[in-house]
């Protein structure tokens, strides 16, 4: 179980709602009182901490489950729209064991909350692979092998690939591939989709007709059983598709 202490109830119930679909079992509380009930009744596997809260500094509530004997090896990630290297620092020596700033891909938070779940022992790493025809792919280790040859991915192109590969056959939009992979505060337009899948098909060669284009929709990961015929000559497409 991962708790994560939010006070914008928007960004604490998308991230909780992106992380329960991600098989990660995950609650979340508004303030540090809510917080510490749940800790009296369960300790956490990991905890997701925001830095400004209305009741308790997120760096106080670190400080303080290190001292206690019953939470002081829980894994802990600061969640924070703080981005200085001081704030890091300050953060990662408090404590800490991993920092990431606002705004942040939901797909990297998730397989970062898989690493802190491993750190405590609660995640096997032989349960952590996708497979869909021959692409293989290890959240775990960050790594992507086609036919058993490994490929090398950026890290928006890794995500927008192990986003696909969870739900192979389901088309997504464009809009909610962005809001998924890159975060809800990205700036950038439905066009920075098109051109990941663009350079995702190149470097999967041969395999880019895995990736699929539902004209008009958006993208999916062919099934291994739907053939290669399904959308037609499509490794070329579309990134100047609508």
């Amino acid at each position: 179980m991962i708790y994560y202490v939010e006070d914008d109830d928007n960004i604490r119930d998308l991230t909780v709602y992106a992380l329960r679909k991600q098989g990660i079992e995950a609650e979340g509380f508004s303030c540090d009182g809510e917080f510490k009930a749940a800790v009296a009744r369960r300790v956490p596997d990991a905890v997701l901490l925001d830095i400004m809260l209305p009741d308790t500094d997120g760096l106080a509530i670190m400080r303080r489950l290190r001292a206690d004997r019953l939470t002081a090896t829980v894994p802990i990630m600061m969640l924070t729209a703080k981005d200085t290297e001081l704030d890091k620092v300050m953060a990662l020596d408090g404590g800490a064991d991993d920092y990431l700033t606002k705004p942040f891909s939901l797909m990297e938070l998730a397989s970062r909350c898989r690493a802190l779940l491993r750190r405590g022992g609660m995640v096997k790493q032989a349960s952590d692979v996708l497979s869909v025809g021959d692409i293989v792919l290890s959240p775990s280790h960050r790594e992507v092998t086609v036919a058993g040859e490994s490929l090398k991915l950026t890290l928006r192109e890794f995500d927008l690939l192990e986003y696909l590969m969870r739900k192979p056959g389901v088309v997504f939009t464009r809009e909610s591939l962005l809001q998924s992979v890159w975060g809800w505060d990205f700036d950038g337009g439905s066009r920075t989709v098109d051109v990941h899948v663009q350079t995702l098909r190149q470097k999967l060669g041969e395999h880019a007709s895995a990736i699929e284009t539902v004209r008009g929709v958006g993208y999916r990961l062919a099934e291994p059983s739907a053939g290669d015929g399904a959308e037609g000559d499509d490794t070329a497409a579309t990134a100047s598709e609508e």
